[in-house]
């Protein structure tokens, strides 16, 4: 059965787990208003999506 013959130090075992962080969402600006949206999705603002009114939002 295969055992590690030495004990992986905190280092290596951190600087592996370095780019597990979770990050902010990329968002970009509504044209119509202004208000930060996930891109190429509807904006739950206003409703708009690709120069045009997709659904009514209140």
């Amino acid at each position: 059965m295969a055992v590690p013959k030495k004990k992986k130090s905190t280092a290596r075992r951190d600087s592996r787990r370095a780019h597990d962080a979770l990050k902010a969402p990329g968002l970009s600006t509504c044209p119509n208003c202004q208000e930060p949206h996930l891109p190429h999705r509807v904006c739950p603002h206003c409703g708009w999506y690709n120069g045009r009114e997709v659904i009514e939002v209140e």
